[in-house]
């Protein structure tokens, strides 16, 4: 295992993103080619997932568009995302949040993290 681990270490870059986790809602930039054109998308919804470990790692993120739920599957090692913004934090009990895709209308909406500072 420590072979692979080795091999993996040496083939990627190390990108730093914000820290992030499910159910905070992030807009994803990301570069599409089509042809010889190449153009930088936003993909904007919540992160239900996390999983995998430093090459493998990925981050699911779903959102809502003209009422069909949409998933897309990002690696984090991809040399195609360019940026990665948070826009809310949620308030979330669970690391996978799969039980989103059964809720519909005000009840798929996950709270916003407050934060108090303590001085």
């Amino acid at each position: 295992m420590d072979a692979i681990n080795f091999v993996h270490e040496q083939m990627t870059k190390e990108i730093t993103y914000p820290d992030f986790r499910a159910g905070d809602n992030v807009a994803v930039s990301y570069k599409i080619v089509e042809g010889n054109k190449e153009r930088i998308q936003i993909f904007r919804g919540d992160c239900i997932q996390i999983k995998g470990e430093n090459s493998t790692k990925t981050f699911t993120v779903r959102k809502m568009s003209s009422g069909v739920g949409v998933e897309r599957i990002f690696p984090f090692a991809s040399p195609n995302i360019v940026e990665i913004k948070i826009l809310k934090r949620g308030k979330v009990r669970r690391a996978r949040l799969y039980y989103l895709r059964d809720l519909v209308g005000k009840k798929a909406r996950i709270k916003e993290r407050k934060f108090i500072k303590k001085v």
